[in-house]
């Protein structure tokens, strides 16, 4: 069975973690297949939304822990284990990041350990009313991966990160809303449908716009306030060359919907 399984309808892309009875735990192999996948997406122009779910109940219920259980004991070989294997991880979060269209995350069930990286790696989150989330690294004994130490205080602010990562406590989809870590909680037999409606939306959308806007606000933080008026100048008039930007302006005028190429 295919640890991930990559859909691609027109100009969405719908990658599933397929570990359903393992809750869709990150092993060595789903890890290899989302820098395979990750990195194809990537560079595919003809892909403007990506989506990622995962099989069953769950969006994925962090590392395969099992799996960690039956590595070598070896300190040395152990080193060279999670060194590689978390190396390709994060060329995942880095790929999602900067990919230069929109990344939905729809999730249900458990989201735990880099279940929240992964999450937080994309630019959309739609919840089922079902999800439950918890970082749980410190369970284990292990400091969290995936760019969760990141993500977690530019989004919640540093005392509820603390709080997250410190005690590992479990809360619903509700306080995630409440904390910003999702954007919207439907019930579970919505999730599908809101998250198609939602990928069809940002497929029509200026797809070269919604890159140059996702690594703005990605940087924002890292720059001062001049660093970032000058990028923004430089995405207006980069964006002001495109087709998209004519058929905005036609569209306004016309008093009708764009029809936007992506490019």
């Amino acid at each position: 069975m295919d640890p991930v399984i990559l859909t691609i309808e027109g100009p969405i892309a719908t990658v599933t973690l397929n570990r359903p009875a393992a809750l869709n735990a990150l092993s060595w192999e789903m890890n290899e297949a989302l820098v395979e996948i990750s990195t194809r997406l990537e560079h595919d122009t003809v892909i403007r939304c990506v989506v990622i779910q995962g099989a069953g109940d769950h969006f994925m219920a962090g590392g395969d822990v099992k799996g960690f259980s039956e590595g070598p004991t070896d300190p040395q070989e152990r080193r060279k284990l999670f060194e590689h294997g978390i190396s390709q991880t994060h060329s995942i979060i880095t790929r999602l990041r900067r990919m230069p269209k929109p990344v939905i995350a729809s999730v249900k069930g458990a989201v735990a350990g880099f279940g929240i990286s992964l999450m937080s790696a994309c630019d959309l989150v739609v919840a089922a009313d079902s999800s439950y989330f918890t970082l749980a690294y410190c369970h284990i004994g292990t400091s969290p991966d995936g760019g969760a130490t990141y993500a977690l205080p530019r989004t919640v602010g540093v005392k509820q990160a603390m709080e997250i990562a410190l005690l590992g406590d479990r809360f619903d989809a509700t306080r995630a809303l409440e904390l910003g870590l999702i954007n919207r909680v439907v019930p579970v037999v919505e999730l599908e449908g809101m998250t198609t409606k939602l990928a069809a939306r940002l497929a029509k959308g200026p797809t070269a716009v919604y890159g140059r806007t996702k690594n703005l606000i990605n940087q924002s933080l890292n720059r001062t306030l001049p660093e970032q008026l000058q990028a923004e100048q430089d995405n207006f008039v980069a964006s002001a060359l495109d087709a998209d930007f004519s058929e905005g302006i036609r569209a306004f005028v016309e008093k009708r919907k764009p029809n936007f190429l992506g490019h």
